[in-house]
C-alpha cells in the first residue's frame, strides 16, 4: 500500500570549494503542510545556506513551478531572507500563540526580509537582488499567496533550479538537478477557515463539521473573543456555512450567545465545545454546547467549575439550538440540563464533534462528563422522536471524554474517546443498547495513539454497482508527545486494524488538533482541524489517497 506518512523532505547539495574559494553549502527542504487560501504567506521551500566566509552575496534564485496543477491557482510568489529565523516561527503567530513581543519580532523579521520583488507565476520564476550572507546559517524561503478560486483538489509544487552568488568580483552559478527536486511532493491546497483576530475574535477553536441533506457544509466552533483561554470566558458559538463543498464560506453566524444573562458580563456567560447532529430524515440540525454562568476563573472540568445538581451557577448547563432552514437561522437556546443530567453527576456536557442518524431514525449525540466520584466518562444522548425528547446513557464508559461515535455493520455503536489517564492510546468502547451498557473493544487503549487530544471518527460509504462499501476514517494528531503530525487513518475491517501504510499526513507542524470530518460525497471527505498554518484549516481529501497501493 502507498505510504502516505510523509516526513520532512530534505535535499542536500554540498558545493565543493575551489582552490582559494569559500563557496557555501546549500540545503533545500520543505515541511508537510497545506498551502491555504486566505493566508498571505504560505511556505513552499526553505533554502538554508551555510557559509564560512561572510564576503559572499546571494544575487539570484530561479525556481520551477512544474509541480503545480494549475499556475492560475497562484496570485503571487515572494522569496524571503529571514537570516536565521525559519518560517516555522510564523506558525505560533498564525495560531495566536506566543507573547505579543514574540509575534511582533517574527513579523518584523519577515516584513523587512523580502529578496527581490514579488513575482507572478510562470513555469520558471527568477528573483534577483543582493543579500550579503552572514557567517554561518542563512535562511531563504519561497512563499506564495493563492487566489480565492484556487481549486481544493489541485496541488502547488516548487523546486529550486539555480542559485547565483558573488564572491568578491566573481559570480558563481550552481544548478540544482530537477530529478532530485522531484522528490519534494507538491502541497495540498486548503482554506484558512479561521485565523487569529478574524472578525475581532482573538481565537477560534474546537470545530465540529457536518453536512446537511442539501449538501451544505456547516462548521461550528468556539469564538473566544478576548483571549485564547477556555471557559470561563467571553465565548460564543460561531457557525461557518458553505454551499459549494467547502470552496467558499459565508460570513460567520453567531448561533449561541448567552449575552449578559442574570446581569453578569459576557465574560461570565461563556458557551463552548459545540457539537452538531443532522436529522437525515427531517433535515433539522441541532447544535449543542456547554454554558457556564458566573464562576470567574473556574473551568467545568476542574474543581468547582461544575457541581452536582442542576442549578445555574453551580452546575455547568447543557444547551441546544436548532435550525430548520439548512443552517441559515437558529432558535434560541434550550436548556436540557434537568432533562438529561443525573443530579449526582458533577458534569454532563456535549462532546465537541458531529453526531449521527441511525438507520431507524434515532439521533445520536456523543457526550461526556464527571460522575459523582469525579471520574471522567463518555456516553451517548439519543432521541427517537426527531429531537422532541432526549435520553442519556450510563456513565459506565469511564476514564475518557471528548468522544466520537459511529454505527458498525452489525448495528452496534463504536465510541472512540480521548483517554484521560496516563495512557497515550485512544479509548474504544462498544454499546448495543444506545449507551446503557458498554464493553471495551479489542483496540481499547492499545492501538490508536494520541497526545491527549480530541479526534474524529466517521463512517465513509461508497456505492459500487448497488453494493455499499464502508470504511472507517479516524483523524487526530498522530503522536504521543505533542499535537502535531495531523493525520487521517483508514480501517477496512470495522476498526480492528488501522494499517500504517494508509495513514495520510496532512500537517506535520504543531497545532491544537481537534479535527472533525464529514463525508462530502462518494469521492471526498472534508476535514477541519487546528493545524500549524491557521487556527482552523479546511481540506478536501480524495478517498483514493487513502486507498492507493504502493508500487
Amino acid at each position: 500500500m502507498l505510504l502516505r506518512s510523509l516526513l520532512l523532505v530534505v535535499l542536500c547539495y554540498q558545493w565543493m570549494s575551489p582552490a582559494g574559494g569559500a563557496t557555501p553549502a546549500a540545503t533545500v527542504s520543505q515541511r508537510v503542510h497545506p498551502v491555504l487560501i486566505g493566508n498571505d504567506l504560505n511556505s513552499l521551500l526553505q533554502i538554508t545556506v551555510d557559509v564560512a566566509d561572510p564576503d559572499i552575496v546571494a544575487t539570484e534564485f530561479t525556481f520551477s513551478l512544474d509541480g503545480c496543477t494549475d499556475l492560475n491557482d497562484i496570485d503571487t510568489l515572494t522569496l524571503f531572507y529571514s537570516g536565521r529565523t525559519s518560517p516555522e516561527k510564523l506558525d505560533a503567530f498564525r495560531r495566536g500563540g506566543g507573547t505579543a513581543p514574540e509575534r511582533h519580532t517574527v513579523l518584523t523579521d519577515l516584513a523587512g526580509g523580502s529578496f527581490g520583488t514579488p513575482a507572478v507565476p510562470d513555469r520558471q520564476v527568477t528573483f534577483r537582488g543582493k543579500q550579503r550572507l552572514r557567517k554561518g546559517t542563512n535562511i531563504f524561503w519561497l512563499s506564495c499567496r493563492l487566489r480565492d478560486a484556487a481549486s481544493l483538489t489541485n496541488r502547488i509544487g516548487a523546486s529550486l533550479v539555480r542559485m547565483k552568488t558573488e564572491i568578491g568580483t566573481r559570480t558563481t552559478t550552481r544548478e540544482f538537478k530537477a530529478e532530485a527536486d522531484s522528490q519534494l511532493p507538491p502541497k495540498r491546497i486548503g482554506i484558512a477557515l479561521r485565523n487569529h483576530y478574524d472578525d475581532g475574535v482573538h481565537t477560534s477553536r474546537i470545530p465540529a463539521l457536518s453536512i446537511t441533506p442539501a449538501g451544505t457544509l456547516l462548521c461550528a466552533y468556539d469564538m473566544r473573543r478576548r483571549e485564547g483561554r477556555d471557559l470561563q470566558e467571553d465565548i460564543d458559538i460561531g457557525l461557518s456555512r458553505s454551499t459549494d463543498g467547502g470552496q467558499t464560506w459565508e460570513p460567520v453566524r453567531v448561533i449561541m450567545d448567552m449575552g449578559k444573562y442574570g446581569g453578569l458580563g459576557q465574560e461570565l456567560n461563556g458557551c463552548s465545545d459545540p457539537g452538531l447532529v443532522v436529522d437525515r430524515e427531517t433535515g433539522e440540525i441541532f447544535c449543542t454546547a456547554v454554558w457556564m454562568w458566573d464562576k470567574a476563573g473556574e473551568h467545568q472540568w476542574r474543581g468547582i467549575g461544575s457541581e452536582p445538581g442542576h442549578e445555574i451557577g453551580r452546575s455547568a448547563q447543557f444547551l441546544m439550538v436548532k435550525s430548520t432552514d439548512d443552517g441559515l437561522t437558529w432558535s434560541k437556546p434550550k436548556n436540557l440540563t434537568k432533562q438529561l443530567k443525573n443530579p449526582d453527576w458533577i458534569l454532563l456536557a456535549p462532546s465537541p464533534q458531529n453526531g449521527l442518524t441511525l438507520g431507524d431514525g434515532t439521533l445520536v449525540i456523543p457526550a461526556q462528563g464527571r460522575d459523582e466520584n469525579d471520574s471522567t466518562f463518555s456516553t451517548l444522548i439519543t432521541s427517537r422522536d426527531h429531537g422532541k425528547t432526549w435520553n442519556v446513557g450510563s456513565a459506565l464508559a469511564k476514564g475518557n471524554n471528548e468522544c466520537q461515535v459511529v454505527e458498525l455493520g452489525d448495528g452496534s455503536l463504536m465510541l472512540n474517546g480521548r483517554t484521560t489517564g496516563k495512557t497515550r492510546f485512544r479509548s474504544v468502547w462498544i454499546t448495543r443498547d444506545l449507551g446503557n451498557t458498554w464493553e471495551p473493544h479489542a483496540t481499547h487503549r492499545n492501538t490508536l495513539i494520541e497526545p491527549r487530544c480530541n479526534g474524529s471518527l466517521i463512517r465513509f460509504d461508497r456505492n459500487f454497482g448497488g453494493k455499499v462499501d464502508s470504511l472507517l476514517l479516524f483523524a487526530n494528531p498522530h503522536s504521543q508527545k505533542a499535537r502535531d503530525h495531523h493525520s487521517i487513518q483508514v480501517s477496512f475491517d470495522e476498526g480492528m486494524t488501522w494499517p500504517s501504510e494508509n495513514r495520510l499526513l496532512l500537517d506535520e507542524g504543531r497545532g491544537a488538533g481537534y479535527p472533525s470530518m464529514a463525508q462530502l460525497d462518494e469521492r471526498y471527505v472534508g476535514i477541519v482541524y487546528e493545524g500549524s498554518q491557521a487556527q482552523l484549516v479546511f481540506e478536501k481529501i480524495a478517498i483514493e489517497e487513502l486507498l492507493e497501493e504502493q508500487p
